[in-house]
């Protein structure tokens, strides 16, 4: 495995590596990844999950204390307005994709359960104060763990499993 040092990255390495994980993941899985043929929009890729097509934004997470933590605003420097900050919103996307590398795994947020956050938490390891409520536990939105892929007979491949993603929360150790 290559092991890289994520300091030593520019934000749009980052953005690159997320977007290339989250395509390989959701390819591996079964699931049809469209690239848009321009850039500039607010979204990197679309899902193609059998259903309506859904509008993906691909983010760098790191791991840290327990917690993946993936920056979902930004900011521009435009002419007449100085620096403008920006969130993402239903009307733009669909899904948040958060590709973690010390995991090694990516997450998949609805927008509707962070529209208009500056920033996102994924809890993957209790909190020392056991704190359970509010806590937003990263399993529930493993890529894999939403869209468990199962061959049918006839050969072609289905996602299976609860959407919205299990009410169940990892125990403590």
């Amino acid at each position: 495995m290559f092991v890289f040092d994520a300091r030593t990255l520019t934000t749009s390495q980052k953005g690159g590596i997320a977007e290339v994980a989250v395509a390989w993941h959701a390819t591996r899985l079964g699931i049809g990844v469209l690239r848009p043929a321009v850039e500039g929009l607010r979204y990197d890729l679309a899902f193609d999950w059998g259903g309506p097509i859904q509008r993906v934004q691909c983010k760098w997470g790191s791991l840290r204390n327990g917690v993946v933590r993936a920056r979902l605003s930004g900011s521009r420097l435009t002419p007449g307005r100085g620096y403008v900050r920006s969130t993402y919103s239903a009307d733009e996307i669909d899904l948040i994709a958060i590709y973690c590398p010390e995991l090694e795994k990516v997450f998949v947020v609805p927008i509707d359960d962070v529209e208009h956050s500056c920033t996102l938490y994924l809890r993957v390891e209790p909190s020392r104060n056991n704190q359970r409520r509010l806590v937003r536990w990263a399993a529930q939105y493993e890529l894999g763990a939403i869209a468990q892929l199962e061959e049918r007979c006839h050969g072609m491949a289905e996602a299976v499993g609860s959407s919205p993603t299990s009410s169940t929360q990892p125990k403590a150790a």
